[in-house]
Parts: structure tokens; sequence; C-alpha cells
């Protein structure tokens, strides 16, 4: 059966949880630790507490705070009332807010504090033109800046019968926008990406189930609640197969292996540097970490090393790697239990079932196998568009179905897709394509190399060559000249960078994505 089918929508999945796994443990955050059926409870009193602030059908409503127990239930909670949950990043400044919530006339507001953001005063000093906002919640105990603190917001829903908030939820179909996610924007505005419930279940239901996911596991959720990595892929798939979640608010390297140990975590997802960070950490041998049975990362450079120093170093009995994008509900591709470590580092396995990959050319042409192009999608997990923005979404889905991801890669006889890179990124050196991505994964398997990241730069006789910015193995010392010797002779003479600089560590946003304008932009003041 699928899940779509089944459930209908996200909040009856989890009503549903609710009375299948009844006493076990749904929520650990902290010393809050909610049973699957305190969590229903949870969510029905959310409801309740929504409709109460005049929050219905379509209503947007933006939710910007770290991963949390709340942050779940304030989700569900404007789901089942009828609403549509615009998550923010955490890392935006007020402008970016203000962007974002102007954009999909978000009606009101819930956000608790990031590293000493006070995310709603900072938008009223600065951002107050924001027409469509009409009430700010705190997440926190205290109200601070919003206009309700978070227990006052569910003392205002017991003027709603508990009757209402199942009847709301009773009235959600499959092909509801569930939720707005807006794109990081890394090249001009974000957009946002409408998905459905129907799209998440029956995606992240598959997922489940291919990834052995049971009721004994315990995920312990580090990638950021505002990305589908860390609400499809992480929370609500582990709660529709009655699994145990761990959200945590911020990576620490020491406190994930603390909790890890504490709570006897089984399932961990995250980018490679979460996991190399934890094999490097100098204490990881006073932590028992045998608890862990399965890890998914994902990337377009994931060192064949790593997948190795994960099963050897971290007890995983289970690594997978998976490439998606927001805009195809965030999963496209994934590799499947049994994979060997070479398929796993080097490609991100096989479309998901009812789902079509293509590779094509600039002119729309399909490719045969192993030639690189541009990554096309086509099926149920294509967004249903751009909200309020029909120009970008006929750029990017066509009349055809086919989504034009701007990634490059190609499929291999089996069927496996490799992500080469994104199309933005590549440059020409010497009338050559170069992929940073491809470069940045030879790199990697330089002994001396724990990271690098390549970006292109002007040459004044070659048009643009390759600068790579080098995080050192720990213990291991590297100059620019032992670089680029070590590259001429793992690659093509146009794929060597010319110039090395060395960092303690990349620039990255909540997702881990590199920031490769602030390395360009580093690059030039140098």
């Amino acid at each position: 059966m699928r899940h779509d089918q089944e459930y209908a929508s996200i909040p009856n999945a989890i009503r549903r949880a609710a009375d299948r796994f009844g006493d076990a443990p749904a929520i650990v955050d902290g010393p809050l630790r909610w049973s699957f059926r305190e969590l229903g409870e949870q969510m029905a009193q959310a409801v309740r507490a929504v409709i109460a602030l005049g929050i219905g059908h379509g209503d947007r409503v933006g939710l910007c705070a770290a991963n949390s127990a709340e942050w779940i239930v304030t989700a569900l909670g404007i789901q089942g009332a009828g609403g549509i949950v615009v998550p923010l990043n955490t890392r935006f400044k007020p402008a970016e807010l203000a962007y974002v919530l102007r954009a999909s006339g978000a009606k009101a507001l819930f956000a608790g504090d990031f590293l000493g953001s006070d995310y709603i005063g900072e938008l009223r000093r600065t951002e107050p033109d924001l027409p469509a906002l009409r009430t700010t919640v705190s997440l926190h105990t205290e109200r601070g800046s919003a206009d309700l603190a978070w227990p006052d917001f569910l003392s205002a829903g017991t003027a709603v019968a508990e009757s209402e908030a199942h009847a709301s939820i009773d009235l959600l179909t499959p092909d509801r926008v569930c939720d707005i996610m807006f794109t990081s924007g890394t090249t001009g505005h974000p957009k946002g990406v409408m998905l459905t419930h129907g799209q998440s279940l029956r995606l992240y239901g598959w997922l489940g189930q291919a990834y052995t996911y049971d009721r004994s596991d315990i995920s312990l959720i580090i990638p950021p609640f505002f990305h589908c990595f860390g609400s499809k892929a992480g929370w609500l798939t582990s709660l529709l197969y009655g699994v145990t979640v761990v959200p945590m608010p911020v990576f620490d390297a020491r406190r994930t292996l603390e909790l890890i140990s504490e709570e006897k975590v089984t399932v961990l997802t995250g980018p490679p540097t979460l996991f190399q960070d934890l094999i490097n950490h100098p204490d990881r041998p006073r932590y028992d970490l045998t608890s862990l049975r399965f890890a998914m990362t994902g990337a377009t450079t994931i060192p064949e090393p790593l997948i190795h120093a994960m099963r050897d170093e971290l007890s995983f009995d289970i690594v997978m790697s998976a490439y998606g994008l927001t805009e195809a509900s965030a999963l496209v591709t994934t590799t499947r239990v049994g994979d060997n470590a070479r398929t796993v580092a080097r490609t991100t396995g096989w479309a998901v079932p009812d789902v079509e990959v293509r590779i094509v050319d600039t002119d729309g042409r399909e490719l045969p196998t192993g030639q690189p192009g541009e990554v096309t999608v086509r099926g149920y997990t294509v967004t249903r568009g751009y909200w309020g923005n029909r120009e970008a979404t006929a750029a990017a889905v066509g009349r055809d179905g086919w989504l034009h991801t701007g990634d490059v890669g190609c499929l291999d006889p089996e069927g496996n897709l490799s992500i080469i890179d994104r199309i933005k990124d590549m440059y020409i050196c010497g009338g050559f394509n170069v992929y940073p991505a491809e470069v940045e994964r030879l790199l990697q398997t330089c002994e001396s190399v724990e990271q690098a990241s390549v970006v292109s730069v002007p040459d004044p006789r070659l048009g643009e060559v390759g600068c790579v910015f080098v995080v050192p193995r720990p213990g291991h010392r590297l100059t620019e000249e032992q670089v680029i010797t070590w590259a001429r002779g793992s690659m093509a003479n146009f794929k060597v960078p010319r110039h090395v600089r060395f960092v303690d560590q990349l620039p990255r946003n909540a997702s881990h994505k590199v920031l490769k304008h602030q390395l360009r932009a580093e690059f030039t003041a140098g």
C-alpha cells in the first residue's frame, strides 16, 4: 500500500502512528520525552491553537527555529489546520527572512532563538513592511518580541473543540500543498518550491522501507528541519516507521558522540563532513558507538576511504548515498542495501520507483550511457511549481514534465547516476570544460587532504583556472607546490588548479553546502 493512499496527509499519518505505536518513544529532545500517543495529543492541541489564530485552508505560515520537538509539533499543527508551512533558514538575516515572508504572503510567524538571534525582534526593527503578517509566536516559554509565548499560544487552542481539529485533518487530501520550501537563493532571490502531502508520504514512506527502518531504531537528526533532508528524510520518515527521533539543534562533534552513546542511536544522516568530523574527533574512542547501524550521506564528492572508515571506525553496518533537489522532493536517486563502497562513493544509485532520470545535452537531446550532460527528472516527486512564479516554473519544468535540475551527471550501464557538478560551477580552462566537483573528488584521494573546494578565477592566458581551498588532514603539513605537483600526477593538466589556499575550515551554510561565493571573494581580496 502506498503511504499517500493509506494516510492522505502528514498529520493523519502521525495520528495513525500514535494509534499503532502507542507508548513507544517518539521524540527525545533533552529532558522532553514524548511517546507516539503523547505526540498525537500534542499535535491535536497545536491544530486547535493554530485554528484559534485564524489560520485556515491555504494560509502560509513561516517557521524559523532550530531542530526541536516544538518545530515538529508546530509544523503538524499548521498543516493539520489546513495551512502551508514555510520553513525559514535559521542562518537568514532579517532582509532575507522578510523577502520569503513577503513573497509567500505568510500570515503568521513562529520563531525560536538560534545562536542568539531574535528573529522577530530584528524583523520588527528593520523590516516593518510585511502587510500579510498578523501574528508572531515564540516557541519558548517567554514571549520576548513575539505577540504570544508558546504556552499562551497552546492555551488559546482550548477555545476550539478537539473534534474540530480532527475534522480539519480529515479534510486534507494528498494533492494539498503541505509546505513551500524556499531554495537557498545562491543565484538571485530564493524561489518557493511547492510540495504536497501525497508526494511527501509516497516518497518517504518508500524510503523508510528501502532503508530498513523499524520501531527498534533511534534516529539522531542533525540536518536542519528547514530542509527536506532534515524534515522529510529525517523526522517524517522516522515517525512513519515508529523510529524514535532525537533532534539536534546545531552540529557539535563531541555532543553528537555523547548522544549516540547515551541514547543508543542507530540511524545517522548528514553530509560527508559530519562523519569525517566524528572519525577525526580525538575523544571518539571514549564513546560507545556500537549501536550505530545505518548511515545515509549525500554529496557530489564522497571519498571511498570515508565509506570504509564509517564502517570500520563508526560501526555502521549499512552506508548509503543519495541525490536529490528540493524541486524533486529532495530525493531522486539512492544506492541500495548491499551496494559496495565503490558504488556508494562514486554514484548516487538508481532512480526511486516511478521516477525517471534522463541525461540531456544543451538542446534537450538524450545522451548515451556514460556521457555527461544535464540531469533531468520526471515523475510524481516533481514540484507543482514555484509559488507565485509561473515564469520560473515554466523555465524549470517543461510541458512534457521533465524537470531541469541544473546538475551535470551521467548514468552507468547499471543505471546508477553520478553527479559531476552544477552547470553554473563548470568553467572553461583553455577551451576545456572543468567540473570542480570532479577535481575535488580526485584531490580528496590525496592522503594529506581532508577537504577541498575548487572555484574558478580569472586568468589572462587561459580565461579561467581553478583555485583550490584545502583543509589539510590533521597532522599533515602541505605546501602549494606539493598540492599542485600531486594534482599534475593525478589528473589532466587543464584540471590542475593553478592556485592553492590553505584554510582551517570551509565556509558552509546551515545545510553544510560550501559557500563558494565567499571563497571567490576571499581569493579576490587576497
